[in-house]
């Protein structure tokens, strides 16, 4: 019912968080295999984040690694819709409301995609999306929250608009999280963006055009695991995310051999609980770790994200497939790169 423009997704997380009424030592849970925003919107607020290791096969959190990390501290859930897939919504909302906590959708990599007939980033509390440059439509930065909770969206508005001068003439009584900045999406971006959404369902249809190229071609090789599709969610194809599972050969020469040839895939994509700022667990000082108000106690140990950690460093291969203008004859070539890479390390014959 509600949508609220603002400067980036990462201002968006920022309002979304704070509309939720977050307090400082509340605990949010958010996955460990996305954009480090997800995360530092938790800490904008003194908030405490606790990562949630993903599914091995979509990359998404699921309802068995939010248990897990649930306590009586948590307020949220923030759930990426990462690689271009909605994760299981449906599941996680249910949890949620016997929780009574709020659920957080951030969608910026599965704008379009629908999850059982709604499109991802409607089936939370609220939800939204990017329009950065290598995002599936973009005005050059810019983002939309959406939801249908009038509380939350007047709540969101007043955050990315200063929130001060606008609270008295409103008689709006709940100021908590109210200071506010200046998150507001510009005219020209604004002009870009509704011309790009017109576009949104051909851009989409066509990468997935290309995706079946890869499917067809590269489940063919052996050590190698196409992207997961869910029954029930549409798929996008952010990302190409490939399983590499052969335990000889190192990952790290497969990814060069194929950059050599110039196929920028990449082998890593993100452990955010591994980033230094989580090691040391310092962000406003050392707070809101260290604060007396937080009366938890989380941990960012290597190993608490063993299916994160074991895909970054053995098996995720990836392909951006937003970042470029890619043809049908780009995805070709990559066929034909990943089948010579095959043949030199695996002897493998088409």
């Amino acid at each position: 019912n509600y949508a609220i423009a603002v400067n980036s997704w990462t201002s968006g997380l920022i309002c979304a968080v704070g509309a939720i009424d977050t307090k400082p030592g509340d605990e949010i849970i958010v996955s460990t295999w996305t954009m480090c925003a997800s995360a530092t919107a938790i800490l904008h607020w003194m908030a405490v984040p606790v990562f949630a290791d993903i599914d091995n096969e979509t990359f998404n959190i699921n309802l068995k690694t939010i248990k897990r990390c649930y306590t009586k501290r948590t307020k949220a859930i923030i759930v990426p819709d990462i690689m271009g897939q909605s994760a299981q919504i449906d599941e996680i909302m249910n949890f949620a409301k016997k929780k009574k906590i709020f659920v957080i959708s951030d969608s910026a990599q599965a704008i379009g995609i629908k999850y059982k007939n709604k499109y991802a980033g409607t089936l939370a509390h609220i939800g939204g999306y990017s329009f950065n440059y290598h995002k599936p439509i973009n005005c050059g930065e810019g983002g939309m929250l959406v939801t249908n909770s009038k509380k939350f969206a007047l709540k969101m508005y007043l955050i990315r608009n200063h929130g001060e001068a606008v609270v008295k003439k409103m008689g709006f009584k709940d100021i908590k999280n109210i200071i506010g900045y200046n998150f507001r999406m510009g005219e020209i971006e604004a002009s870009i963006a509704l011309t790009q959404m017109k576009k949104l369902n051909s851009i989409i249809k066509y990468r997935q055009t290309l995706a079946k190229i890869l499917n067809k071609e590269l489940t063919k090789l052996p050590f190698l695991e196409i992207p997961k599709k869910l029954k029930k969610s549409g798929h996008l194809y952010y990302y190409y995310a490939l399983k590499y599972t052969n335990k000889r050969i190192p990952k790290k020469k497969i990814v060069n051999e194929l950059n050599k040839r110039k196929v920028p895939v990449e082998m890593n994509y993100t452990n955010l609980h591994l980033l230094p700022m989580f090691q040391k667990k310092i962000a406003y000082g050392k707070y809101p770790w260290h604060q007396s108000i937080y009366k938890g106690s989380v941990s960012y140990k290597k190993g608490i994200c063993i299916n994160a950690e074991n895909m970054n460093e053995k098996e995720y291969i990836g392909l951006h497939m937003y970042k470029y203008n890619y043809k049908k004859m780009h995805m070709n070539n990559v066929v034909r790169n990943f089948k010579i890479v095959w043949k030199k390390f695996f002897n493998y014959t088409s």
